[in-house]
C-alpha cells in the first residue's frame, strides 16, 4: 500500500490525529464506497464510519481560567463554582484549564484538584499552562493532557510550611492540652510537611502515569522546568497554544463541530458579587508576596503548595528563633557576645545554660563591646553566634589574645535566614573565624536519601575521637552549613550529602576545632540543635553535655594587663637568611608577599609583579631601594623605630629623596615627612594562628613628588604592629593620591604575617 500506510503526526504536539490517519489508510475507492453508504443510510442510522457507529457531535469547549495565587477561601470558592458549572452544563462537552498560577494554600489547592478529578471523569479535561508552579502544577495533573509554551514555567513540586509557635502560657487564658494552641509539635512538623509532599508527588505520579520520566527523588527537589524541558521529562505532553488545547479537548470529546466559551468570563459577567470581581483583579500580586504576607492570611502552623519569588524569603521574619536576650547578667565565667547584632537568645542556649548551672556556672550576655573587653580577661569561655556586623581588627586581636592565653572560643553559625543578614555577601562571623584558620561556607547542606523529616535535617554519624564527640553515635543538624579548615574537622556528613551552593555531594565537616596557643576554638555549622525540642533528637543532648564539660575544664585565661607594667617591645632579632611570607590585600585583592633578609643590610621583598631590594644603614635606617623600574635614595635615611618601644613613645622624621627611572634615565625630586606613636601593647593574631605581643603604632606620612611639572601628593594613615619576635606582624594603611591638590583616588592596603623561618645567627 506504500505511503498510504504511513502515520501522520502533529509534530508540535507529539500526537496522531485520528482523522488524518484514517484518510491515509483508506484508498480513494474505499472512501467513495463509504460516502455512498452514508448517503443511503443517513436518514435511518445517522452517520456511519468504517466498522463502527459514531454520532457526529456538536457542543461547547469551555475554558476555565486559574490565575494568580490561591490564598483565600473566597478565591478557591469561585474556582470550585466554575468547575461545578462546567460539570453541570450539558452543552459543555470538554474543558480546557488555562493555568497561570504559582499555587497557594495547601487545603485550597487540594480542594480544587479533587473537584477537577470529578470533572475529568465526566468530561475530557486538557490543561494549557503558561505558568504552573507548585500548587499550580498540582491542579494541572488532574487533566488528562497538558500543553505548555516552550518557555512556560512548570514544576516546583514541593511544600512550604510555617512551623507552629512556642506557647507562652497565660494564667488568665487556659488551654486544655499541650498542643491545643500550637496545633502541631514543632519537632514533628517537618514530618507533617513530608506527608503533604507525599500527597503532592502521589498526585503527580498518578496523573502522569506512563509518561513521567523523572524519579520521585528528582520530583521532590522542587525544580522549575521550562516548557520544552517539561515535555522532555514527561511533566507535560506537548508544545502548543490555547487553540491546540481546545482542538485536542474537542477531539477527545468526539466533537466534529464546536464553539469555545470562556466559562470564567461568562460567570464574571453574570455575577455582581465583590468576590467575583476580586477574582479578576486579585489583591495579591504574586511578585509582591512575602512570608509575612502569607502568614497574615492563615494562622500558623500553615502549609502551602506555593512557589514564592526568592525575594519573599529576605524580609524580616518574626519567628521564634529571633529575639533579645532576657537572661540577666551574672558573675559567671562564660560570656555570650551580643555586641555585634548577634541573632541568638536565651532560648537557644537555655539547655546548655542549665547544664552549666548544675555545676555552678552561669552564662552572661553582654551587649556592649567595651563591657565584654573588660570582662574577657577573667572568663573561661566566649560564645559568639550569628553576628550580623563585622569584627574589627582590634576586636579580633583581643579575642585572639584571649584564646592564646588558654580561653575557649565557641563559634556558632546557622545559614537559616532567621540568623543571617542576607544583604551581606560575606558572613560577618568569617571576619573572626578566618583569623583562626576556619571559614564558614555559604549555602546549606541537605540529604535526600536519609534525613529527619525533611531534606535539610541531616544526620551526622562520622566523628573524630575527641572529648567533644565522646560517646556520640548520631546527631541531627537542622539547616546546617559546613566549615572549611586544614584537617581540623571533628564531625562530618555522609558522602551523599549535597551542598546547596556547590550542587554536588561530599563529606562535609559540620564541626571543626583548632588549637591556638594554650586555648581552643570550636566552630559549629548549626545553632538550632542546641535548643528544645531539637536537642533531644538522637545524641544531640549528649553533645551539649560534652560541650558543658569541656567548658568546665577550662581555667580562666586571666589576660588582663591593666594595673601591671607592660613589657617593652625590643628590637627584632632577624638573622641573615630569615624568610617571611605575608598575605597582602590591595583594595580587597589578595596577593602573596615574600620577605627575605639576604645580607646584614639588605632585604628583598617579592610581590606579584615586582621585586624590590631595600638598603639599610648600620642603625637600621632605610636609605634606598631598587627595583627593575628604577631606584630611590633617601637623604637622610628614614629612621628605624627607637627600640625599646613603650606606650606613648613617639618620633618624627623628614627626608628628601631622588627617584631615578631606568627607562628614561630621568631623575625626580621628592620629600617625605612622617610621625609615629605607640598607642598600645597588644597581642596580635597572625595568619599562622600564633599571637605575637606587639607594639601598635599609629603611622602618618605625607609624601610629595614633582614630576613633569605636576605636584603629586600621597597622604597615608594607618597602623603598624611590630613584635620583638618577628618584626612587622600586621599593617593597615589607607593612601590618598592628589595631583596639584586635586583628589584622584584612594587605595587600601593590608598586610598580615603568614609564616616565618629564621636564619642562623
Amino acid at each position: 500500500m506504500g505511503d498510504s500506510m504511513m502515520e501522520v503526526k502533529d509534530e508540535s504536539l507529539g500526537r496522531r490525529h485520528p482523522a488524518k490517519m484514517f484518510r491515509s489508510i483508506l484508498g480513494k475507492r474505499d472512501i467513495a464506497v463509504i460516502l455512498i453508504t452514508i448517503i443511503l443510510l443517513s436518514s435511518a442510522l445517522g452517520y456511519i464510519y468504517f466498522f463502527g457507529e459514531v454520532r457526529v457531535k456538536h457542543g461547547l469547549v469551555g475554558i476555565v481560567r486559574i490565575e494568580g495565587p490561591i490564598l483565600t477561601s473566597s478565591t478557591a470558592e469561585e474556582y470550585v463554582n466554575l468547575i461545578n458549572e462546567a460539570i453541570e452544563n450539558d452543552s459543555i462537552k470538554a474543558v480546557v484549564l488555562l493555568i497561570d498560577s504559582p499555587g497557594g494554600y495547601a487545603d485550597l489547592i487540594e480542594e480544587i484538584y479533587l473537584d477537577l478529578l470529578v470533572l475529568s471523569k465526566k468530561k475530557p479535561l486538557v490543561a494549557m499552562a503558561t505558568m504552573a508552579l507548585s500548587g499550580g502544577y498540582y491542579i494541572a495533573v488532574a487533566a488528562k493532557y497538558i500543553i505548555v509554551h516552550p518557555t512556560s514555567y512548570i514544576g516546583n513540586i514541593g511544600v512550604i510550611g510555617i512551623e507552629p509557635p512556642i506557647l507562652i502560657p497565660s494564667e488568665m487564658i487556659l488551654e486544655t492540652g499541650a498542643y491545643k494552641v500550637t496545633g502541631f509539635s514543632r519537632l514533628l512538623f517537618p514530618f507533617n510537611l513530608s506527608r503533604a509532599l507525599d500527597n503532592f508527588v502521589s498526585a503527580v505520579m498518578k496523573g502522569r502515569e506512563g509518561r513521567l520520566k523523572l524519579s520521585q527523588t528528582e520530583l521532590r527537589r522542587g525544580k522549575i522546568y521550562l516548557g520544552v524541558e517539561a515535555v522532555k521529562n514527561g511533566l507535560a505532553d506537548g508544545i502548543g497554544s490555547l487553540q491546540n488545547a481546545t482542538s485536542i479537548a474537542a477531539e477527545m470529546a468526539g466533537l466534529t463541530s464546536y464553539r469555545v466559551v470562556d466559562v470564567t468570563l461568562q460567570r464574571g459577567q453574570r455575577s455582581t458579587s465583590n468576590t467575583t470581581s476580586s477574582l479578576f483583579r486579585s489583591e495579591w500580586s504574586w511578585k509582591d508576596l512575602t512570608i509575612e504576607k502569607i502568614r497574615s492570611l492563615h494562622p500558623v502552623p500553615s502549609i502551602y503548595y506555593l512557589y514564592l519569588p526568592p525575594t519573599a524569603f529576605t524580609g524580616n521574619f518574626s519567628g521564634v528563633k529571633e529575639g533579645k536576650p532576657i537572661m540577666p547578667p551574672s558573675n559567671g565565667t562564660v560570656i555570650v557576645d551580643m555586641s555585634h547584632g548577634n541573632k541568638i537568645s536565651w532560648l537557644n542556649l537555655n539547655v546548655l545554660a542549665s547544664e552549666l548551672v548544675k555545676k555552678g556556672v552561669n552564662l552572661r550576655f553582654i551587649t556592649e563591646w567595651a563591657d565584654l573587653k573588660e570582662a574577657l580577661p577573667n572568663a573561661t569561655c566566649l560564645i559568639i553566634a550569628s553576628p550580623t556586623s563585622f569584627y574589627s581588627s582590634e576586636e579580633v586581636d583581643q579575642i585572639g589574645r584571649f584564646v592564646e592565653a588558654g580561653g575557649l572560643l565557641l563559634l556558632f553559625y546557622d545559614p537559616a535566614y532567621e540568623y543571617i543578614d542576607i544583604s551581606r555577601l560575606f558572613a560577618p562571623i568569617n571576619s573572626l573565624a578566618s583569623r583562626f584558620g576556619l571559614l564558614y561556607a555559604s549555602g546549606y547542606l541537605y540529604d535526600e536519601k536519609r534525613n529527619f523529616g525533611m531534606y535539610r535535617n541531616i544526620y551526622i554519624t562520622d566523628f573524630k575521637n575527641d572529648s567533644l564527640t565522646w560517646n556520640l553515635k548520631s546527631i541531627v543538624m537542622f539547616t546546617a552549613t559546613h566549615i572549611y579548615s586544614k584537617n581540623n574537622g571533628l564531625a562530618w556528613t555522609s558522602p551523599d550529602t549535597f551542598s546547596s551552593t556547590a550542587e554536588k555531594t561530599g563529606r562535609y565537616a559540620v564541626i571543626a576545632s583548632t588549637k591556638i596557643g594554650s586555648g581552643r576554638v570550636i566552630a559549629f555549622g548549626d545553632l538550632t540543635f542546641l535548643s528544645e525540642p531539637y536537642c533531644y533528637v538522637e545524641d544531640n543532648y549528649k553533645l551539649i553535655v560534652n560541650l558543658a564539660n569541656l567548658i568546665l575544664s577550662v581555667k580562666a585565661a586571666n589576660l588582663t594587663l591593666e594595673g601591671k607594667e607592660k613589657p617593652a617591645i625590643g628590637k627584632p632579632n632577624l638573622p641573615v637568611g630569615t624568610e617571611k611570607n605575608y598575605s597582602e590585600w590591595v583594595d580587597g585583592q589578595k596577593h602573596l608577599v615574600r620577605w627575605s633578609k639576604i645580607s646584614k643590610y639588605k632585604v628583598k621583598v617579592e610581590r606579584l609583579n615586582q621585586t624590590s631590594i631595600y638598603f639599610f644603614d648600620n642603625k637600621g635606617g632605610l636609605y634606598g631601594l631598587e627595583t627593575s623600574r628604577g631606584s630611590i635614595i633617601y637623604k637622610p635615611p628614614i629612621p628605624a623605630p627607637p627600640f625599646p618601644l613603650t606606650v606613648g613613645k613617639s618620633w618624627n622624621y623628614r627626608s628628601i629623596y631622588i627617584v631615578m627611572i631606568n627607562v628614561t634615565n630621568e631623575e625626580y625630586n621628592g620629600s617625605i615627612r612622617g610621625s609615629r606613636i605607640v598607642e598600645d601593647l597588644v597581642y596580635v593574631l597572625a595568619g599562622n594562628n600564633k599571637s605575637y605581643f606587639s607594639a601598635k603604632i599609629r603611622a602618618e606620612d605625607v609624601e610629595s613628588l614633582i614630576m613633569d611639572g605636576k605636584n603629586i601628593t600621597v597622604v597615608s594613615s594607618g597602623f603598624i604592629w611590630i613584635s620583638s619576635e618577628v618584626g612587622v606582624v600586621k599593617q593597615e594603611v589607607n593612601m590618598k593620591y592628589y595631583v596639584d591638590g586635586r583628589f584622584i583616588r584612594e587605595v587600601s592596603k593590608r598586610l598580615l604575617l603568614l609564616s616565618i623561618s629564621k636564619g642562623k645567627s
